[in-house]
């Protein structure tokens, strides 16, 4: 069996508490959270093996993530793009149909109908059908069902 020499994982402070805050906070992604807890596992000492051992993971993944901290530090932690075609449209262009969808009707209708927000906003139907079932379906409502998106 061959016996690899790990490099020391050591943290700042900073970095400590950083990676607490990540791997605690509930609203942190749960990758992002689980990186940080392999890290601050890693920081505690011990082989890769065991780690992986303890928070239920493959070897390999345990050392994907000490060594991306290691060369990166922090950054290290997050996503790295991802191939495929940009994003078209921006940000700005999608809060704009949700702040119209929830805080104004369209003339003659109790609520916006995507072929209406879409004409209103430039956008595709798809498109302004994606935006909605993203960001404007209630932990309640059925998937699709935008209309039970309540003003305030």
């Amino acid at each position: 069996m061959r016996n690899l020499r790990l490099a020391p994982l050591e943290l700042s402070d900073a970095e400590r508490t950083e990676l607490h805050s990540l791997a605690s906070r509930r609203s942190t992604a749960q990758a992002l959270a689980l990186r940080a807890r392999i890290v601050l596992a890693c920081a505690e000492g011990g082989q890769n093996k065991a780690v992986a051992a303890r928070l239920g993971l493959d070897r390999e993944t345990v050392g994907k993530w000490r060594r991306r901290f290691i060369e990166q530090r922090l950054d290290g932690l997050h996503d790295e793009p991802r191939s495929g075609a940009p994003r078209t449209i921006d940000d700005a262009r999608i809060e704009a149909v949700i702040v119209r969808t929830l805080e104004s009707l369209p003339p003659h209708a109790t609520h916006w109908s995507s072929r209406g927000m879409a004409k209103a906003s430039g956008l595709s139907v798809s498109t302004v059908q994606r935006i909605w079932r993203a960001f404007l379906r209630p932990a309640t409502a059925p998937a699709g069902d935008v209309q039970a998106v309540h003003r305030s």
